[in-house]
């Protein structure tokens, strides 16, 4: 009886541990999937991507106004702002704009759409950077000025941002995530939540609701990884393609219809925006 306490004992202790490590499945897109499939999706997801302005690609935000759709079925929030390519900062710095001015003014709308939508002070607000690989001098100007302007606010700065490893010179290879955290050491900048994608299989096992830990994503200490994306990157993908439906994208069981992005984070609302 003695040796069956003891052992229920280190359990316990060892209760709060194995919490933490517990997996949570969460899904991103650029369309709002509408009312009617919340709950199919909610079966499989704990939380959601949520854009405050347009998706990329798109010229319309379908997800306006529907945070209490899913707080109604229990979900958390992975908050995203889409950010500017280096083309469009290029274009704003000839027009008179320099980067980190244009990086301050998105940092104040994606503040005034927050609280239009009514997420919590100490919500995390993530900066949607697509491009990959070392950024240029204006794109971290850009960023960084985002991500400072937003810890400045009653929000919390992160990046959505590439995972994967990219060519950084001979025999060199660098992730968007790593310079970011490299220049926000260097500046003594504010802390910069990371939510990475990183597709390529392996680490990815593909388009599944039972991934790999979030410790394989290959960046230490992130919120969230991205480990499927639809429709799917065929020069990534090559080893998990048939996880992934015939026309290459990804849908989660039970919810044919609908394509998406999966994600595992270390917690059901990575955004704190419940």
């Amino acid at each position: 009886m003695r040796k069956l306490l003891f052992a229920f004992a280190l359990l316990l202790a060892a209760a709060p541990t194995l919490q933490a490590q517990t997996p949570h499945l969460g899904f991103d897109r650029n369309l709002y999937p509408g009312d009617a499939a919340l709950p199919a999706l909610r079966k499989h997801f704990a939380f959601t991507g949520y854009w405050l302005n347009n998706p990329p690609g798109e010229t319309s935000n379908t997800w306006i106004g529907k945070r209490d759709a899913f707080l109604k079925q229990n979900f958390g929030f992975l908050v995203l702002f889409n950010g500017r390519e280096d083309a469009l900062i290029l274009r704003a710095k000839r027009r008179g704009t320099a980067p980190d001015a244009l990086g301050k003014q998105d940092a104040a709308r994606a503040i005034a759409a927050a609280q239009r939508e009514h997420f919590p002070t100490g919500t995390i607000l993530f900066l949607d950077q697509e491009e990959g690989g070392r950024l240029l001098d204006e794109q971290s100007t850009y960023l960084l000025a985002w991500t400072e302007a937003i810890a400045a606010s009653t929000y919390k700065p992160g990046v959505y941002l590439s995972g994967q490893p990219a060519d950084d010179g001979p025999g060199k290879t660098i992730t968007t995530a790593d310079h970011v955290r490299q220049l926000v050491t260097e500046k003594h900048l504010h802390p910069v939540a990371l939510f990475v994608y990183q597709d390529t299989c392996p680490p990815s096992n593909g388009c599944t609701v039972t991934p790999p830990p979030i410790t394989a994503a290959g960046t230490p200490s992130v919120i969230a990884w991205q480990y499927a994306q639809s429709p799917r990157r065929p020069e990534n993908t090559a080893t998990c393609r048939k996880t992934y439906a015939a026309d290459n994208m990804c849908y989660a069981p039970g919810v044919p219809k609908i394509y998406l992005d999966m994600n595992i984070a270390t917690s059901d609302d990575p955004s704190n925006g419940r």
